[in-house]
């Protein structure tokens, strides 16, 4: 069964109305928002893709209903990984709390541009040779064991360089003007880091996208799930970055179960690409029912509680811990023996820098 064209326009038409209201939102009142409007917007984008999912099933059927639900799980849980650096990007450029909003948005919208790009690519390479599931599988089994092998490791954000090269060569000011991206200053044109900013962000995710792509891939083959499902998992992070904050800290077994998740989809992928046994220089070739291939609900299910167990392990792992101001667990008996705590032992220019990204907010 294929998706209808009038369903597919029309949630595509929704979805760009959806996101420009979001971003008139953002930019019509740049702020920082509270916890309470964090958890109502975090919890509206999850309700509203549980929401299409159920369309998805009135409209079409079942196959593509759990296709979806399995496709967005996976982004949103890579995402909630994603969100590490995104932290670390508004840190290292001292964006303003209340202009992160903003940034965030933008960066998502840039995202959303690229994968799409990267989506009607893949979709095409896979309708023409299915031999590339072995690449895609492969791929994701190697992304899986640099995750378990560096995850110990502190995550750290590296400048690429396009982004180094923007800053020696556009004339820049040193600091933000609210969210513009360019000044006039004593008569000359500026570029702002708001620019470096919304680059950073975008060129960053599409490097995330080369592993959660292929695994979305391995889920289903219909470039309309795979991207609505990306759409839905990227609607909600802006919300989620300011709700989770320090919290990020203790999902400590994230990147472990994202790693069990990525070898599972990778070896999903080469067991499909052996099933279909349909190779261009082998000819035409029966599918090889010795080969299992992995149905979609199974997929689902083992998403689903491989995302349990390690949230709820890190829960336990870190409980009794609270988050400091760089999300960093610590335990709060080190401050009741009279030791001087993080905050007491800062610099004056690293409470200078951190005043700057408004991480002292959280001190108040």
């Amino acid at each position: 069964m294929e998706l209808p064209v009038w369903f597919e326009i029309s949630t595509f038409v929704g979805l760009t109305v959806l996101l420009l209201a979001d971003l008139a939102l953002v930019v019509r009142r740049p702020h920082e928002p509270s916890v309470k409007e964090a958890t109502a917007w975090v919890v509206f984008y999850v309700g509203l893709a549980l929401a299409f999912g159920g369309i998805v099933l009135a409209v079409t059927n079942g196959q593509f209903a759990t296709e979806f639900y399995a496709g967005w799980l996976t982004e949103y849980s890579l995402s909630v990984d994603n969100l590490f650096v995104f932290v670390i990007i508004m840190a290292r450029f001292r964006v303003p709390r209340k202009l992160q909003q903003e940034v965030l948005m933008v960066g998502i919208i840039i995202a959303l541009v690229l994968r799409g790009l990267f989506i009607l690519a893949g979709a095409a390479v896979i309708e023409r040779f299915i031999w590339v599931f072995f690449l895609f599988g492969a791929f994701l089994v190697y992304t899986a064991i640099n995750l378990v092998r560096h995850r110990d490791e502190d995550e750290d954000y590296e400048e690429n360089g396009l982004i180094r090269r923007m800053r020696k060569v556009l004339p820049m000011t040193q600091d933000f003007h609210e969210s513009k991206i360019r000044v006039v200053q004593d008569g000359k044109k500026l570029w702002t880091p708001m620019i470096v900013v919304f680059l950073a962000l975008g060129t960053t995710d599409l490097l995330f996208a080369l592993d959660s792509i292929p695994a979305i891939f391995g889920l289903t083959r219909e470039p309309f799930i795979v991207f609505t499902a990306n759409i839905f998992a990227l609607m909600g992070l802006r919300q989620l970055y300011f709700l989770l904050g320090g919290l990020l800290k203790r999902l400590v077994y994230l990147s472990l179960g994202l790693a069990v998740i990525l070898a599972f989809i990778g070896v999903k992928l080469i067991l499909e690409a052996l099933h279909e046994n349909q190779y261009p220089f082998a000819g035409e070739r029966e599918p090889l029912e010795s080969i299992p291939a992995i149905p979609t609900w199974l997929s689902l299910t083992v998403i689903l509680v491989v995302l349990l167990v390690a949230t709820v392990a890190s829960l336990l792992k870190t409980r009794g811990e609270v988050p400091d101001a760089d999300g960093a667990a610590v335990d709060p008996a080190a401050t009741d023996t009279g030791e001087p705590g993080r905050a007491d032992a800062l610099t004056e220019d690293e409470r200078r820098a951190r005043s700057a990204t408004g991480e002292d907010q959280h001190r108040s």
